[in-house]
């Protein structure tokens, strides 16, 4: 029964998410064009996840106490009506055969002969055996330190247990309080990681600090889903869109956090990735409802983490490449100007933005950067991969399929730039764990420039 019951309670925001996509997606757009089930599959978890959490805070705010009932029921509801309006748009066959042409594409691929053939099957084994050997962690390892301890499932814990969410402060505000509020590392962080921790602990009936952890192993597969869809949509070749989704899918160190599930920084990486690939799909096609979803993705951004405000601004410079292609580039170079004097200037007074203290002093661990990103496991070969895409198709960079991608990009390197050589995030760069976490967020992408980068080059 907690088998079935945990089961049904995972399903539950990747059926709404599903459902909510198909039904407000263009129907003008065939479901069976290359990737588009796997991009529905893979978005609508991300996009489920963020309408499960909103409703249980809701729930919270008016004084209704999380059960099974007060939370699935809204949601299985919602989801029916959905589906219901899906099939009206789709027709019910229509979704079926294209689900069914999806799954027979993934074992037989067309046009796929000999070496290539082979190499499909080969990292579609690879990655059915790695996600089967996570699945298995996640069974068997109780909750790891150290945050995933003392910032989220500290919340997640109490949560469960007042069946509502209560606030958690600073230490001397937990002083004063008198027992009216709760103490954990980071009290200002928001609630959506802890919330799905809840989530499968109420449909199990139990506290389980292993079992709750498996919306980690949903979020990794559902990306690598996210990954292939988009890129096939994008004009990469099945082939090219799956090598994209394998390197997504086995980066160490995203493994490493399914694996010892507890953190936010996995979660954040999918809505990340999630959110740019909505955006140049949007950019590609301009259909609203994709600009929506891109919307939808990057503001779930800022509910995962606190630097997640940051990270969904990135997603601006390739806005406005895209509406502006002829002088896209120069406003964005004046904002980043202007962004950089403004920094210089704050950091004269040692200000702290979310948590960070800036300094003018620009001294970044520039050994421990390196050894990072090029000389440790964590990431394979995937930034030298991108180093080499980017020198190869240097004269492509520019194009208009490229450009906004391009931009955000670089919004990404110039705030990781910012980050570990103005603030005091470098005081921790030597230990090798700050910086490889905040890598993470962006490190899907950087697979995902990588395909579009060599794309680009082979198709001139």
């Amino acid at each position: 029964m907690d088998s079935i019951a945990l089961i049904a309670g995972l399903s539950l925001p990747w059926l709404v998410g599903i459902a909510m996509l198909l039904a407000l997606r263009d129907s003008r757009r065939l479901l069976t064009t290359p990737g588009e089930v796997a991009w529905i599959a893979g978005a609508g978890y991300l996009a489920g996840v963020i309408l499960l959490t909103l409703w249980m805070r809701l729930l919270s705010k008016v004084g209704v106490r999380f059960g099974v009932l007060p939370i699935a029921v809204p949601l299985g509801l919602l989801t029916l009506a959905l589906g219901y309006l899906a099939v009206r748009r789709h027709g019910g066959g229509a979704i079926i055969d294209a689900t069914g042409t999806a799954v027979r594409a993934v074992s037989s691929p067309p046009g796929l002969q000999g070496a290539s053939r082979s190499g499909w099957q080969v990292m579609l084994a690879w990655i059915a055996l790695r996600y089967a050997l996570l699945g298995l962690f996640v069974e068997w390892q109780p909750l790891y330190p150290w945050d995933a301890w003392i910032q989220w499932a500290t919340k997640a814990r109490v949560w469960y247990e007042q069946g509502q969410i209560v606030p958690f402060v600073r230490s001397e505000a937990w002083y004063a309080a008198g027992g009216s509020a709760w103490f954990d590392a980071s009290p200002e962080y928001p609630p959506t990681v802890p919330l799905l921790q809840v989530w499968s602990c109420i449909v199990l009936g139990r506290w389980d600090d292993s079992l709750m952890n498996w919306p980690w192993w949903q979020f990794s597969v559902a990306l690598t889903l996210a990954v292939y869809g988009a890129l096939r949509s994008l004009d990469v070749p099945a082939l090219g869109a799956l090598v994209g989704a394998f390197l997504v899918a086995t980066l160490p160190l995203a493994n490493v956090h399914v694996a010892l599930a507890g953190y936010a920084d996995l979660p954040m990486a999918a809505y990340y990735t999630g959110a740019v690939l909505a955006f140049l799909r949007w950019s590609k096609t301009r259909d609203p409802r994709m600009a929506a979803l891109a919307l939808l993705l990057a503001v779930a951004c800022t509910q995962v983490k606190v630097p997640g405000f940051v990270w969904a601004l990135t997603l601006l410079p390739g806005v406005v490449v895209t509406l502006l292609p002829r002088q896209g580039f120069k406003i964005i170079a004046i904002v980043f100007g202007v962004a950089l004097f403004a920094l210089a200037v704050l950091a004269q007074t040692h200000p702290v933005v979310f948590n960070y203290r800036l300094h003018l002093d620009f001294d970044p661990a520039w050994r421990a950067i390196v050894e990072t990103h090029f000389l440790l496991s964590n990431w394979n070969l995937l930034w030298y991969g991108a180093l080499a895409a980017m020198l190869l198709a240097w004269r492509q960079l520019g194009s208009a399929a490229l450009a906004p991608l391009v931009a955000i990009v670089a919004a990404d390197a110039l705030f990781l730039m910012v980050v570990f050589g103005f603030t005091n995030a470098r005081e921790w760069v030597v230990e090798q764990t700050t910086i490889n976490r905040a890598s993470l967020h962006a490190a899907p992408l950087a697979a995902v420039f990588m395909v579009l980068v060599v794309r680009a080059f082979t198709a001139q």
